[in-house]
């Protein structure tokens, strides 16, 4: 006697519904180097001090607006009525066996004007300074989620020398990489970096502003779209607590 089984269940076609807020419970623990590169132990970071929800909807719709805001908006196009050349019919109508033309100066003519080109405007708009604050929190929420986050216990600079930030960077690994000549690791001055200080920090800024994917930036001053841009984020202690008394005060 032949096995039956039992009926499938009937296709719906409809999805199951994905969120589009991520919640974050999970205390996170986030690595501690000295200026070396050694380990100094690890701080255990509680999302609750950077809202606990990532939003990419969110996060998304912010980077749109700073990089809507950094353009120029001087483009410029002239119209059929803007380009030089005569109005005058191109030849008559009928009787010459060529298609009928006009005016040399419309858009289907090479010279003549550009149809529903662009003219210079102003792309600048904002979105609410809460959506903004808590955009930029999420961001460094995501940086700590993805492990692209590395503590420094400090980061004192007597004077503004490129070549202590550059020793910094090379001193702390962050992985490796495999090239034709075998396993290599890979440090901060391999990839894009932002670094945060508690305040600003001329001699820091100063040192650093010249080494390319590098940028520094006091912790109040941080935005979504920095955050995001740079592949690793680099915080000492006292900008890490900038950031959770900044994330406490906004809930």
């Amino acid at each position: 006697m032949a096995e039956t089984s039992a009926p499938a269940a009937p296709q719906t076609g409809a999805e199951v519904p994905v969120s589009r807020v991520i919640e974050v419970t999970a205390k996170i623990a986030v690595p501690v180097v000295d200026r070396t590169g050694a380990s100094k132990g690890t701080v255990e970071i509680d999302p609750a001090d950077f809202g606990g929800k990532i939003s990419k909807q969110l996060m998304h719709d912010v980077v749109l607006m700073y990089l809507a805001n950094q353009r120029a908006g001087t483009h410029h196009t002239l119209r059929r009525g803007q380009v030089a050349g005569s109005t005058k019919k191109l030849f008559r109508q009928k009787g010459t066996g060529n298609a009928r033309a006009g005016t040399k100066r419309t858009n289907k003519r090479r010279g003549g004007g550009t149809a529903k080109g662009p003219k210079p405007r102003d792309y600048e708009y904002h979105l609410p300074k809460k959506a903004v604050r808590a955009a930029t929190r999420m961001a460094v929420l995501s940086k700590l989620l993805d492990n692209e986050v590395v503590v420094l216990d400090e980061l004192n600079i007597a004077a503004p020398k490129t070549k202590e930030v550059v020793a910094v960077l090379k001193a702390i690994k962050v992985g490796k990489k495999n090239t034709d000549k075998g396993e290599v690791d890979v440090t901060l001055h391999d990839t894009t970096v932002l670094i945060g200080t508690e305040k600003l920090d001329r001699n820091v800024y100063r040192s650093a502003r010249n080494i390319e994917g590098v940028k520094v930036l006091p912790a109040a001053e941080f935005n979504c779209y920095t955050v995001l841009k740079q592949k690793r984020l680099v915080l000492t202690k006292a900008a890490l607590e900038a950031l959770r008394a900044a994330g406490k005060s906004s809930e």
